[in-house]
This record gives C-alpha cells, sequence and structure tokens, in this order.
C-alpha cells in the first residue's frame, strides 16, 4: 500500500488497489488496510468490480465508517473512506 500524492484531488489517504479484482477481493483487501488504522484515518479504493458499489456502501453502514466519497468513473469507482470508532 501507498500513501496518495498531496497534491492529487483528494486527502492523504493509504491507497488501496483492488482494479481488476472481483468480489468479494477489493472488500476484502479494504478491510484489510483498515484494520491497522487509527480512528479517523483513510482510505482510498479504486475497484472496477461493478458489483463494490454495493459492497462498500453496505460495508461502510455496518462498521461504522464513514463514506468521504464515491465516485463513479463509468468503468472504475474511487472510495475514500474514513476509519471509525465502532469496529
Amino acid at each position: 500500500m501507498t500513501k496518495i500524492d498531496p497534491s492529487s484531488s483528494l486527502p492523504s489517504a493509504t491507497l488501496v488497489d483492488a482494479r481488476q479484482l472481483r468480489c468479494p477481493m477489493p472488500l476484502l483487501r479494504a478491510k484489510q488496510a483498515m484494520r491497522p488504522l487509527a480512528v479517523g484515518d483513510q482510505i482510498e479504493v479504486r475497484a472496477t468490480d461493478a458489483g463494490s458499489v454495493r459492497d462498500f456502501h453496505a460495508y461502510v453502514q455496518l462498521a461504522g465508517h464513514q463514506m468521504i466519497e464515491f465516485i463513479d468513473m463509468g468503468d472504475e469507482y474511487v472510495y475514500l473512506i474514513e476509519k471509525g470508532g465502532a469496529v
């Protein structure tokens, strides 16, 4: 995992590249990246699996995280998620 360039449009966050991965791998990679982070830290997930849209929106609600930003670029989906304190 790498850090996003601070000059990009999104705030600094841990990048999870889940492009070309099929369900459930994008979500599993995101959960793995989220585990060591502190409450308030953010991850940016990039995925190409259309099923990830439903999965990530449900995941943040159930896990107590916050979806800061969701971008649908047609063939790629970008999620900026902030770790919550519930889980």
